[in-house]
């Protein structure tokens, strides 16, 4: 009765998807509570546990993938699927905040005084801080294709280099990012350019953390030789968020920063 006849992965009982929605409704409800009532309590205790059921759910896959061969290829090819549904989504998601970028530098109305950006915004120089920017995720676009490349080589060493290069730039672009928002001259309540200004970069800053954080747990798998030339999608996945990212950046900077400046 034991005995596996096919070769899909049925998963055991886990605590960690219960873990994590819990995490998310404290999260969304301390954030609520953080801006009416000055308390962020509820927030951290959503933020602390989303970040331990994340280490602990990529543990027992990292051990599914690693040690106990249970991803063949027929799960690896429903976990590629996955993943790119997942990104198409994400790709929906920011089409959002272009729409409404779109709906109100295009026809602006009476009230923002019928020009974009409105009247008492000072918008960002796009030749300062986002162009840097654009040059660091670039950048780190190129590294995480030369770890790629070096897993496929059996190049550890460069792969190791690159992968740490790429996390290091993410880390770089988050810091700019942070410096960039302290100088701002406006504010997400100042009329909706600052709501769709902070909205579409702010949740873009918000997938370049979460893209290095993917990454940099890939960087610990590569130290414990948890990949091969053959089967790595773990970071493959990483990768292909990071390049979805690289590509928002580019569409942001184009319209946010460059067209609507």
């Amino acid at each position: 009765m034991t005995k596996i006849s096919h070769p899909f992965h049925m998963v055991e009982m886990s605590p960690w998807p219960l873990t994590s929605a819990m995490g998310a409704l404290c999260l969304t409800s301390g954030c609520a509570y953080w801006f009416h009532s000055n308390s962020m309590q509820l927030f951290f205790f959503g933020v602390s546990l989303i970040i331990m059921s994340s280490l602990f759910w990529w543990r027992d896959v990292s051990r599914e993938a690693s040690f106990q061969g249970l991803h063949t290829t027929v799960v690896l090819k429903g976990l590629q699927v996955g993943m790119i549904l997942f990104i198409i989504s994400e790709v929906f998601f920011f089409i959002s905040f272009f729409w409404s970028f779109f709906h109100a530098s295009l026809t602006p109305n009476v009230e923002l005084g019928s020009t974009w950006p409105p009247n008492g915004i000072i918008p960002f120089n796009p030749m300062h801080i986002p162009l840097l920017n654009t040059a660091v995720l670039l950048a780190s676009g190129v590294s995480v294709t030369w770890t790629h490349h070096s897993i496929l080589h059996n190049n550890w060493s460069s792969a190791k280099n690159a992968l740490l290069i790429t996390i290091m730039l993410g880390v770089y672009f988050t810091i700019l990012q942070s410096w960039e928002y302290s100088q701002a001259s406006f504010s997400i309540a100042d009329s909706s350019y600052g709501s769709v200004f902070f909205m579409a970069t702010g949740f873009h800053g918000l997938h370049v953390i979460i893209g290095s954080t993917f990454l940099l747990v890939c960087f610990f798998r590569l130290l414990a030789f948890h990949f091969s030339p053959w089967h790595h999608f773990g970071f493959e996945a990483a990768a292909w968020y990071w390049h979805f990212v690289d590509v928002v950046w580019l569409f942001l900077f184009s319209v946010v920063y460059w067209w609507g400046y």
